[in-house]
């Protein structure tokens, strides 16, 4: 079997609610919980006529307002070491603390500070101006400890990304969630692996 070094995943996804004898049956959005800031911002492009005999509604029946979620792109280093995600509004870079800390540290190598610069250069392409940075860690230890550290690598991160953008007007917004946000099972040393990250994200401006 042939395998790719990346692999590309884009998904768009229409919800629209339907009302039924006076309740309400929403399409489930089955987004993960996530950092505040970071939800979907997409909203429906055109209306639907409700009348559209089309539409094929059961009797008594009306519609709910539709909303779109964001068309999102996920490339993946095969490794998993990095992942980039785009949507329609935001740039999203997931590096995993293993490729740039050392065990239980906050201390960052010449090779993490390189991949950092690779994404100063893309916030520079967007032109952005406000920049997020979040750590988490895995459920390993006190929540207390994960709070800490990932606060602690999130700040590593942003002083390199501070220093290669080299401009005022870029803000950042800093948080260390620890074990909150799990983007994997906990249960496992590969799952605990993805949840130990640090996120960058910043507004999307070029397509």
């Amino acid at each position: 079997m042939t395998t790719t070094p990346r692999l590309a995943l884009t998904l768009a996804v229409l919800l629209c609610a339907v009302n039924l004898s006076g309740t309400t049956a929403a399409a489930d959005d089955t987004t993960p919980s996530q950092p505040p800031g970071t939800e979907p911002t997409a909203a429906a492009p055109v209306k639907v006529d409700a009348t559209d005999p089309d539409l094929k509604l059961p009797e008594g029946a009306t519609l709910g307002e539709a909303k779109v979620l964001d068309i999102k792109s996920v490339v993946e280093d095969q490794s998993g070491d990095e992942r980039r995600e785009d949507t329609n509004a935001d740039v999203t870079f997931a590096l995993q603390a293993e490729v740039l800390f050392g065990k239980d540290s906050a201390r960052l190598d010449d090779d993490a500070k390189t991949r950092i610069a690779t994404i100063a250069e893309e916030i520079k392409k967007q032109n952005a101006s406000r920049v997020r940075v979040f750590g988490f860690t895995d459920n390993l230890g006190s929540s207390a400890h994960g709070d800490t550290l990932s606060k602690q690598r999130a700040n590593a991160v942003q002083a390199v990304l501070d220093q290669d953008l080299n401009d005022s007007a870029v803000t950042f917004d800093v948080r260390g969630y620890g074990e909150q946000y799990p983007i994997a099972d906990n249960s496992t040393e590969a799952g605990r692996k993805k949840n130990r990250r640090v996120e960058v994200s910043f507004p999307r401006t070029q397509q």
